[in-house]
């Protein structure tokens, strides 16, 4: 039978078509309806048949008319691509290469408000901004800050003293003294001189994160800017106006300068920027499109918009959000796997994890006890094997607690310096106004959140490591009671043989990734900056590591719910179970082969979504309240 690949938001769909001579309309619609089959909410449509779109190829984005048939305009397997009016297009899309959503869904402006100061943003607040849940706003104590700030920096210019950045040249022209009718120019030049990024330019999710730890860093009020201009910043940021900023071109010392310059430069009216509204276009027209007039700068403000280590810790800040989100879940995945190994809880008894209380080992074998105790949940598929005659299971079942618990416990030594660096002043020369004085330092370099980066992609790494073993196990049949790779008809199917070796694709690159950069230095500026972080790429290497962990604990948890199908009619747990039918609700059960990669992706979106987590979560702080005093509760996150 023809079937089509069709594209909806962030989802594939296999639409089958017995007849031909339907049309490319109803297509759609009958992919629209399959699209919002598994939503609880609709995806946010009201009704089909009064949804407006319209189908174009993946290939090439040749629109087709909605009134010819299937027979004249597509071939068997062709991938086509829904457009619903109101949706607005990702910067990032690349037709011929489907797998990555690139429709986002309607911009809603967001009604909610988080107070800067400088001082109380966290990453979880960051990854929030960066997604658009939020608006920003002063508090009047930052307002004032910035004000007095901005004071001094105009009585130095008034005075004519000689400041470094404020009436001088930059790095190795820091002996320039610039006069004053010069000083705007000077401003100017550093932003666009210093705006020489490469790469693909960030997503929108992450510019805006970008902007607003850049805005939070100037409301501490030690930067110079002036109040008028971080007001500017903050009316683009609530737009949701944000600059092209490439990723590539930082060295993580005197801050993140190239990609700080681009969004800079973006503010002032130059350059390219994104809107919902606009897409991208020229600056100007971008902000002028939102009323909204580009930032002329003023002394020191150039300097006061580049310098600093957001772009690191904005990235750092996803990956460590992201991470703590995967590992979480990694060890209900883990528990889910340990059932249908028919592997043995003995290994999670509190009194072992007591004689090596690391907070995460004891955190993760507590949680396997939540999910897997038989006093709580009872469980079929373990009362089916408990007078076996095993009696230790392999280290990638029994290891656990110790393995994930190393990740846990690296995850929030890291998410403790991000969180540090997010509200620390990272400029140059720093503004003291109580003092009367600039001062000369050194907070710019990006050494801190790049080595915390580099530790976290070393850890959270090994929760693929690991997974891809016990993914051996599951489909391995000398390894377990189940069939070769998890299909029947083995030999007719190949089913998850091939889903295991992209994870161990994915670990093998990870083990590159893992490679430390914060260990390199170059010297650059002519020796005035002799020693950097290389903390951007840290940083993206921690974001890619965290990406492959998530890929890898699909596949495993695709696999342990098609190990459940060949247990079946025994019932694991019922938060386990619970589990398996969220992964049901986007993936069948592998009965013959079939294009996988859909099935990956639709499961990698539950575990970005932290639906699995919170599928459990309920039963694993239930269990925690039935057997724990409250004085000796301490919860992980």
């Amino acid at each position: 039978m023809p079937r089509f690949t069709v594209h909806v938001r962030d989802e594939w769909l296999t639409v089958p078509c017995r007849d031909l001579s339907c049309t490319v309309q109803w297509l759609g619609l009958e992919a629209l309806k399959r699209y919002i089959k598994n939503k609880p909410d609709n995806g946010g449509i009201g009704s089909v048949q009064e949804t407006s779109f319209y189908v174009r190829r993946c290939q090439g984005q040749g629109l087709l008319d909605a009134d010819d048939t299937l027979e004249d305009t597509l071939e068997d397997n062709d991938f086509v691509e829904i457009v619903i009016d109101g949706d607005t297009m990702s910067p990032d899309f690349n037709p011929s290469q489907p797998g990555s959503g690139h429709l986002n869904s309607p911009y809603r402006e967001p009604n909610e408000y988080i107070l800067l100061d400088g001082n109380n943003l966290t990453s979880t607040d960051l990854v929030n901004l960066g997604k658009a849940l939020y608006m920003i706003k002063l508090t009047p104590e930052a307002e004032k800050k910035v004000g007095q700030s901005r004071a001094l920096i105009e009585n130095i210019v008034t005075e004519n003293k000689v400041v470094y950045g404020i009436t001088t040249g930059f790095g190795k022209f820091a002996r320039t003294v610039i006069p004053n009718s010069k000083l705007k120019e000077l401003q100017e030049n550093l932003v666009r001189s210093h705006s020489a990024g490469v790469g693909k330019p960030l997503s929108p999710e992450r510019s805006r994160m970008l902007l607003a730890l850049r805005i939070n860093v100037l409301a501490k009020g030690y930067s110079g800017i002036s109040l008028d201009t971080l007001h500017q910043m903050i009316e683009a940021f609530n737009a949701s106006c944000l600059s092209y900023v490439p990723e590539k071109g930082t060295v993580g010392a005197s801050g993140d300068l190239a990609p700080l310059s681009h969004l800079a430069l973006g503010l002032m009216g130059e350059g390219k920027m994104w809107s919902p509204k606009s897409g991208w276009a020229d600056a100007k027209y971008v902000l002028e499109a939102h009323g909204l007039k580009p930032i002329s700068l003023k002394p020191k403000e150039g300097l006061a918009l580049i310098n600093g280590t957001q772009m690191i810790t904005s990235l750092g800040s996803e990956a460590v959000e992201r991470a703590l989100a995967i590992a979480r879940q990694a060890d209900i995945i883990a528990a889910l796997t340990l059932e249908v190994l028919k592997g043995t809880t003995k290994a999670f008894d509190s009194d072992i994890h007591e004689l090596r209380p690391h907070p995460g080992q004891k955190e993760v074998a507590f949680r396997f006890r939540s999910l897997l105790d038989s006093d709580h949940h009872p469980s079929e598929i373990a009362e089916s094997h408990r007078f076996c005659d095993r009696v230790q299971d392999a280290y990638t079942l029994r290891c656990c607690p110790q393995v994930h618990g190393v990740v846990n416990d690296t995850i929030a030594f890291v998410k403790n310096i991000i969180d540090t660096e997010i509200n620390s002043a990272t400029d140059n020369p720093m503004v003291f106004a109580e003092r009367g004085e600039t001062i000369s330092g050194g907070n710019f370099h990006g050494e801190y959140p790049a080595k915390a980066l580099d530790y976290l992609a070393i850890g959270v790494h090994e929760l693929a490591a690991i997974s891809e073993r016990r993914i051996e196990r599951l489909c391995n049949p000398s390894l377990s009671e189940l069939p070769a790779f998890l299909v029947c008809e083995g030999g007719l199917n190949s089913g998850f043989m091939i889903a295991h070796c992209t994870a161990a694709s994915l670990v093998s690159e990870n083990k590159v990734l893992c490679h430390p950069s914060s260990v390199d230095s170059l010297s650059t500026s002519a020796a005035t900056e002799d020693h950097v972080s290389m903390g951007g790429w840290a940083a993206r290497k921690a974001l890619k590591v965290v990406e492959h962990v998530e890929q890898v604990l699909s596949i495993e948890l695709l696999a342990a719910c098609q190990g459940i199908e060949f247990l079946r009619p025994l019932r694991t747990t019922t938060p386990l179970e619970k589990v398996y039918d969220l992964v049901r609700s986007v993936a069948k059960p592998w009965i013959r082969d079939r294009f996988m990669a859909p099935d990956i992706e639709a499961v990698h979106k539950l575990l970005l979504d932290q639906k699995v987590w919170k599928a459990v979560h309920p039963y694993i702080e239930k269990f925690r309240l039935d057997l724990t005093p409250e004085s000796d509760c301490a919860c992980f996150p």
